[in-house]
């Protein structure tokens, strides 16, 4: 399997050296910065270029590992050829590639990468997608390389899973910021939450979360939100305490 990475980034990174590392060969790397390319390049032992018009035309698989934003034209830059162009975006739907190859498809691995920081491929969900029976079985048995969760999932329902992602992953990630600064302006240290970090989410492994909630919003103890409230002085971070509690008081009220 001769792979061309079209993206630099941190699910690209990722994502090429767990290839690399299953025996798949990454044959070239494209980004539009220079540094990330060279970077990436390096790790594999292959060639890169930030030129579209310098990219492979004979590799097997071209995978396109870009923000939403920018994916569609860097396709319509990319010279049309026989490989199988995916995509790795969780709201992107695989039309995307309509006009502009004959064979293409989603590889979605359901996580959150950082280039730097490495992490088990085997159990991370991957979802496959296709315009070709052929080509959804190619994308599978490359997925089964690298995990022991493949499944196939259509586009709108894939974009429905990347929103409950952002929920599950960015949202929460955010809300750790937020109590970070919380303890950090009181000079409690931020570790001192890791222990109720970890049990949180360890606990929905074993229970529905709506069960595993706990707090005062969930009674909607007026007395306890008020006094957390007004020890806020940033106006978003009450909006944000305040819908939240909502939240879990009406999910709570949902018997």
């Amino acid at each position: 399997m001769r792979i061309v990475f079209v993206g630099a980034g941190n699910l690209a990174t990722r994502l090429s050296l767990e290839m690399h590392r299953a025996g798949m060969i990454v044959e070239q790397v494209y980004s539009h910065t220079t540094e990330h390319a060279k970077s990436l390049a390096e790790k594999l032992n292959c060639p890169w270029t930030t030129n579209l018009t310098e990219i492979k035309s004979d590799a097997d698989l071209y995978v396109f590992s870009l923000k939403d934003s920018v994916l569609q034209g860097v396709i319509a830059g990319v010279k049309s050829n026989n490989g199988l162009w995916v995509h790795t975006a969780g709201s992107m739907p695989m039309s995307v590639f309509e006009g502009y190859a004959n064979r293409f498809g989603v590889l979605y691995p359901l996580q959150t990468f950082s280039r730097e920081r490495e992490i088990g491929f085997k159990t991370i969900p991957f979802f496959v997608e296709a315009n070709s029976e052929k080509d959804k079985n190619v994308l599978q048995e490359i997925a089964s390389a690298l995990s022991e969760d493949v499944r196939y999932l259509s586009s709108e329902k894939r974009k429905y899973l990347h929103l409950a992602a952002v929920f599950a992953c960015n949202f929460t990630n955010h809300i750790y910021t937020l109590a970070g600064k919380i303890v950090a302006e009181q000079e409690i240290p931020m570790n001192v939450l890791y222990p109720l970090i970890d049990e949180t989410a360890a606990k929905v492994h074993e229970m529905p979360p709506r069960d595993a909630q706990t707090g005062p919003a969930i009674r909607y103890d007026e007395n306890v939100i008020n006094k957390h409230l007004a020890m806020l002085n940033d106006q978003d971070m009450k909006t944000i305490y305040q819908l939240m509690s909502r939240s879990i008081h009406k999910e709570a009220q949902n018997e």
